[in-house]
């Protein structure tokens, strides 16, 4: 049978595809785009923006397709041949990224048309694609002599295996621990639902009594709701030591490899750390701007943290005598201040979310914005039975996007959520071809006796990442390299995070917040306490973020080659934003997959960055409405379709009118005196 990975395909053909496919096919997709380069190496007319940049930019067209399947796949649904193909073709992949940014012949051309680029008289998104390309080269190398070529060649061949290996050391962590649980005294304090979900695992497990596992609908609920303290301890240990353990699947060894390993490779290309390298290319421009920042957020957030952290340890103490408010304490009593002040539980709204009608309020929303229909297609091919399909058209009734939303946990998939692309947006042969999206989350399972439940915070994350999928489905470029969120990192997260907003707001709400067994309404009376706790322990939750941000700039900030000791280092790094005891059987670098396999390196800091940007753009969607036609479409033409097409603080002014003011953040969080 002939390799459907070789065939066109315009959806992917999941169905037809075996394992054993990937392997071949990306061997010879690699083969045929390098022929693909050699026609432009080889041409002997001279260089043109049209027969050099636009040439490259739709290379490899087939490749880029395979190796989106294969790599989502290996996130939403592997195994062991999975991921045995990744670690064999992933050396592959990074030696032709190599062949291509290090072709002299190549460079030589790109660089000739750059050099002239004021005698064309190229577009705003042509000078940007030539831009990019030509600092693609001069970035990875290509003025490097060949000695240090082949030692970046070495460099990016290793890394691209220790992150592989990070990811699958984290997952097998996560898969490997269950918390069996016999006594039903043990479940003292978790709702029904809960309960009733881990007996389900159990039962899925061959066991008696109920399983609670290290994903986050079984863990997190736990840590909130349990009153057993020993058993919070135990889980909350095992969630931290993930990656951590002395086993076969310790990371420690990988994130001084990985760090120590970007550092030769910034250096080696004429900079003074990874950071310094990545950030040339953002926003935010250098590691210095990055503390400076972080530090400033510090300043506002830390005595607020503090005042919030003393509350609770107080709290803590009178409820029930606790002398030291530790890490598997903070979910539990925080709920229980939470519920006291303001008389709001999470289990009381989650009646209220079911999953299918918070879909549709999503849905709804994409609607009422941007005039985007949602029709359900089981005609489109799928990867997994849980994963949902549908066809995203406007208005007129034209194909906007496909769309494929999974959303539960299983045991071949990684924890967390994110939006994907399995084909790009891109305007090539005159047809402008529309984009194939993907949400992945990991929400709690239906049961027997419930539908699928989400807590607010839940209902959020499926915001948050359809923010992302719309950034994807709305695009509107010419070239597929700027399309979508291909725009600067700590730029990315504004389409997600504004997003979220809407999920505060009473006219939202209205639309699917509507209980699940009477179809009543959510009370206004909830959703005002919506409302009044969107604050909550906000000190706490941004020293949170600032913390990751700094870790990671730690790791990356400078030359790492001094660092022995993993633990030791993140304890130092985590000093000023620390609030609770340490505890040393736990690591979070071990298991930071954003920013050891993820694309997140010297970029967690982006998503308070982009916080002061939807803080202040949603600022405007208040003024004027939230549901405002005028802004809305202001807000897809300037933002939403242009991808990176145009500086992205040009982007967020055109939309503005204006930088945007910090203070729009700080007054929303609460930290504004």
């Amino acid at each position: 049978m002939a390799n459907p990975l070789l065939q066109s395909f315009d959806t992917a053909p999941f169905s037809k595809i075996k394992n054993e496919h990937f392997a071949p096919a990306i061997k010879q997709l690699i083969a045929d785009t390098k022929e693909e380069v050699n026609v432009i190496v080889e041409r002997t007319e001279a260089p043109t923006f049209a027969n050099t940049v636009e040439a490259l930019e739709n290379t490899g067209q087939q490749l880029d397709r395979v190796t989106s399947v294969f790599f989502n796949l290996n996130s939403a649904e592997t195994n062991d041949e999975i991921q045995k193909i990744a670690q064999e073709i992933s050396p592959l992949l990074t030696a032709f990224s190599n062949d291509l940014l290090l072709n002299e012949a190549l460079f030589k051309k790109v660089k000739t048309v750059y050099d002239a680029r004021e005698d064309y008289n190229l577009t705003a998104e042509q000078k940007m694609l030539l831009d990019k390309q030509y600092k693609g080269f001069s970035r990875n190398g290509a003025n490097l002599s060949d000695e240090k070529k082949a030692v970046l060649r070495t460099i990016d061949a290793d890394l691209s295996k220790l992150k592989l290996t990070f990811g699958e050391n984290v997952l097998a962590e996560t898969n490997a621990f269950t918390m069996h649980i016999t006594e039903e005294n043990d479940l003292a304090g978790l709702p029904d639902g809960v309960k009733e979900a881990a007996a389900q695992t159990a039962t899925e497990k061959e066991l008696k009594g109920w399983v609670f596992t290290l994903d986050y609908p079984s863990y997190i609920p736990f840590m909130k709701y349990a009153e057993n303290r020993e058993l919070r301890k135990k889980l909350s240990l095992a969630f931290g030591a993930r990656a951590f353990n002395k086993n076969e699947s310790n990371n420690e060894q990988n994130v001084l490899d990985i760090v120590n390993l970007r550092h030769k490779r910034a250096v080696l290309l004429g900079y003074e750390s990874h950071a310094h390298f990545v950030l040339e290319e953002r926003m935010a421009e250098t590691p210095q701007k990055v503390m400076s920042f972080l530090n400033e957020l510090l300043v506002k957030a830390k005595p607020a943290a503090q005042k919030e952290f003393d509350e609770l340890e107080a709290f803590a103490k009178k409820l029930d005598g606790i002398d030291r408010l530790e890490k598997w304490d903070s979910s539990f009593y925080a709920e229980k201040l939470k519920q006291q002040k303001f008389n709001l539980d999470d289990e009381k709204l989650k009646p209220y979310f079911k999953l299918e009608n918070v879909i549709n309020g999503v849905f709804t929303v994409a609607n009422k914005l941007f005039g985007l229909e949602f029709e359900i297609d089981n005609s489109i091919d799928k990867y997994h039975e849980d994963v949902k399909t549908y066809r995203v058209t406007d208005a007129e009734g034209t194909l906007v996007s496909i769309f494929y939303a999974d959303f539960h946990p299983r045991a071949g998939k990684r924890g967390g959520a994110w939006m994907t692309s399995f084909k790009p947006q891109q305007k090539i042969n005159g047809i402008n071809d529309r984009p194939h999206i993907s949400n992945v989350c990991n929400f709690t399972k239906p049961t027997a006796s419930k539908p699928s439940l989400l807590t607010f915070n839940e209902v959020t994350t499926l915001f948050h990442e359809f923010g992302h999928g719309l950034h994807g489905m709305l695009a509107n470029t010419t070239y597929k390299g700027l399309s979508g969120t291909n725009v600067s990192w700590d730029f990315v997260e504004l389409p997600s995070q504004i997003l979220e907003n809407w999920c505060y707001e009473k006219e939202t709400l209205e639309l699917f917040a509507t209980h699940y067994e009477t179809g009543e309404v959510i009370p206004m009376e909830l959703v005002t306490k919506i409302k009044e706790s969107a604050t909550f322990h906000e000190g706490m939750q941004t020293m949170r973020q600032l913390s990751f941000g700094m870790l990671d700039m730690s790791w990356h900030g400078s030359d790492p080659s001094h660092i022995s000791d993993v633990k030791q280092f993140e304890t130092e790094a985590f000093g000023d934003t620390a609030l609770y005891p340490e505890t040393p059987e736990t690591c979070m670098s071990t298991a930071f997959s954003h920013i050891f396999q993820g694309g997140y390196s010297s970029g967690y800091y982006s998503y308070k960055w982009a916080e002061v940007l939807d803080a202040d753009a949603f600022d405007y969607f208040k003024q004027e409405g939230i549901f405002n036609k005028t802004v809305a479409t202001k807000f897809k033409e300037t933002v939403l379709s242009q991808g990176g097409t145009v500086d992205p603080m040009e982007l967020y002014k055109a939309f503005r009118g204006k930088e945007p003011n910090p203070d729009a953040l700080l007054k929303r969080a609460g930290l504004l005196n």
